[in-house]
């Protein structure tokens, strides 16, 4: 996911290898070790994401940084020492593997449990995923801007939304997001009228990206078989991200977005691609009723590139606000949005194809 600082030494990307050769001697050398000590405008935090171990590798430490510019200026990071046995230096993950691990077992044994035992108690992990989404969202949004999308009708609207599509469709996840928006616009009235137009934006914004695209999760637990279409997504997601980290670590050279997230290859999207299409195949023939194996390597494609697409958007959203995760709930992740990015674009995608494919009931 990500190296326990910024500060640390190069090590290998999420989605490729980033691995150094010797360490240049002389004053430039020495620039780099002083360079390393001066403070950095950012906000660490426990745990990580999978591409800000290697976005931190690029000196991305704020917006006015290196990364944002025509990066012309000379690499003055301190590196990796010479091996005196002179042999291949080891890769590695840059992420503390154990706890990512260990958290992710516990998450997935909470989500199978209540998404199989009984889907209202399945309906409240994603409410209140979506609850502390937002208060880690807007919580990053103050203290980094100074941008006040009001919380507590965002949250309220936010568990509403999710409610109201599972029970009402996509019609009442429309009605729910309408509500909170004039919810937010009301709400930052009761404040001074200062940056007023920027802080209802940011909340709408807010309520569109974290409840609304969760909403198309209760609307896939909605249908007769539910459970294995929410089921299907995850597994989708998930496995994408494996083919991604496992490829582009192993065999990733070209950059796939270097001013966003220079970890990402081309390499390890190709992965992704791979990985979910079969996924996909296995799961549309073996888990979803009426679904056929070629609908899955759609489904898989199709989740591959809104899974990377998410994941980029929110590595743009960070490198705006100059942050490496948005909150350190989950150690070895970051925070839950750090692990809902690929989720969350990715619900509506897999909703409306498993419509296309096998109907809504």
């Amino acid at each position: 996911m990500n190296d326990a600082s910024w500060g640390a030494p190069p090590r290998a990307g999420y989605w490729g290898s980033t691995d150094q050769g010797p360490a240049p001697a002389g004053p430039v050398h020495e620039a780099g070790v002083a360079a390393q000590t001066r403070a950095m405008p950012i906000v660490p935090g426990a745990g990580g994401h999978q591409d800000d171990g290697a976005d931190r590798e690029q000196g991305a430490a704020h917006i006015g940084g290196p990364l944002f510019r025509d990066e012309q200026e000379p690499d003055i990071r301190p590196q990796e020492p010479a091996n005196p046995q002179g042999s291949k230096a080891k890769k590695s993950a840059g992420r503390d593997l154990r706890a990512a691990i260990g958290v992710g077992v516990g998450l997935g044994a909470v989500i199978l449990a209540s998404l199989f035992i009984y889907k209202p108690v399945f309906l409240g992990v994603i409410v209140v995923a979506v609850v502390v989404g937002l208060w880690e969202l807007t919580s990053r949004l103050a203290e980094r801007k100074a941008i006040r999308a009001p919380l507590v009708p965002l949250a309220i609207g936010g568990a509403a939304m999710t409610v109201a599509g599972y029970v009402g469709g996509a019609e009442g996840a429309w009605v729910a997001m309408a509500f909170t928006a004039l919810a937010v616009l009301v709400w930052r009235m009761t404040e001074p009228p200062d940056d007023y137009l920027r802080d209802v934006t940011a909340g709408i914004f807010a309520a569109f990206y974290v409840p609304f695209l969760a909403t198309f999760v209760a609307l896939m637990l909605a249908a007769g078989d539910g459970a294995w279409r929410v089921l299907t997504f995850l597994i989708l997601t998930v496995v994408s991200d494996t083919g991604a980290y496992a490829v582009g670590w192993r065999f990733g050279k070209h950059k796939l977005a270097p001013r966003i997230s220079p970890g990402k290859t081309r390499e390890g999207l190709i992965g992704a691609v791979a990985f979910a299409m079969v996924a996909g195949a296995l799961c549309m023939q073996f888990l979803i009723d009426d679904g056929v194996w070629w609908q899955g390597l759609l489904l898989g494609f199709a989740v591959a590139v809104s899974a990377t697409l998410g994941d980029l958007g929110e590595s743009m959203i960070k490198r705006d606000l100059g942050i490496k995760d948005m909150g350190a709930l989950l150690p070895g992740h970051g925070g839950i949005m750090d692990r809902l990015d690929s989720l969350l674009p990715t619900a509506p995608v897999v909703w409306l194809l498993m419509v296309a494919f096998v109907g809504s009931a």
